[in-house]
């Protein structure tokens, strides 16, 4: 177990990491203006089937749906890859070296935005009828990512109240200033909060989803273009689970600090 010097070392780094967050670039606030113009040249069948995902995102908060990963494959890499070779539950886990879990977190997000590069670049081919593909396609990447760097933490899925953090994890990843402040505020408290205050506490989680959309922004704009898209496609999705995952990994890794730093204090 790492000493309080040294969870505070991590802490301070995760507090810094935060802070660079809140830098929004105008290229970012720009970076949203297309989907309006997709908008309008989409076809309303791929509309629709776009917005059966807000759906999809709410029936994964409530039960997790087709989302939820398979806890035992989890446990079986986390095997692979940790100093520890006997873990055989999610409270196994919360013992691993914090070092063990960065690193393992870190090369779980490698292999997905490789995967997720591969998937744009495919998808890429189709232009503007890929949207229809794609955007469920890297919303699922982003959730699983999201859930299997919770494991990692120790912490579980199936909780209702854990689906509700990774959801949160996916508005920060793509909030603006204003809205990521209001997130870190939420989720400093969530542990504190039962699941149903914690519900409340999501309002509008249907713009989650529209929020999620947007930040593909000239990306997919670009990848509506066919062929053209092929490396739009690559670049946009690569980016945005890299994104993605290094906010769950800085987010989830600064409740597993806080929660050793609360069992030192109680020792």
């Amino acid at each position: 177990m790492e000493t309080k010097e040294q969870l505070l070392a991590y802490l301070k780094e995760i507090e810094t990491w935060e802070k660079k967050q809140k830098d929004l670039f105008f290229w970012e606030k720009l970076g949203r203006i297309p989907f309006k113009l997709l908008d309008r040249i989409t076809p309303k069948w791929i509309q629709k089937k776009i917005g059966e995902l807000v759906d999809e995102l709410g029936s994964y908060i409530q039960t997790g749906g087709k989302y939820l990963v398979s806890e035992e494959a989890m446990l079986k890499w986390i095997n692979q890859l940790s100093s520890y070779k006997k873990i055989q539950s999610l409270g196994d886990i919360k013992n691993l070296p914090l070092e063990d879990m960065i690193k393992i977190s870190e090369g779980l997000a490698k292999n997905r935005a490789a995967f997720a590069s591969i998937q744009g670049a495919t998808t890429g081919v189709g232009g503007l009828f890929s949207l229809v593909v794609d955007i469920p396609m890297i919303l699922g990447i982003s959730l699983k990512t999201l859930q299997e760097i919770s494991m990692i933490y120790g912490y579980d899925p199936k909780d209702k109240k854990e689906r509700i953090f990774i959801v949160k994890c996916l508005q920060f990843a793509n909030a603006d200033i204003v809205g990521k402040e209001a997130i870190l505020k939420d989720l400093s408290m969530i542990d504190e909060k039962s699941s149903a205050d914690v519900i409340q506490q999501l309002k509008g989680w249907q713009e989650v989803f529209y929020t999620f959309r947007d930040q593909f922004g000239w990306k997919k704009f670009f990848q509506a273009i066919p062929i053209a898209g092929i490396l739009f496609g690559s670049i946009a999705n690569k980016n945005m689970i890299e994104t993605i995952a290094e906010t769950g990994d800085m987010l989830y890794r600064k409740r597993r600090v806080k929660d050793r730093l609360k069992e030192i204090s109680s020792l």
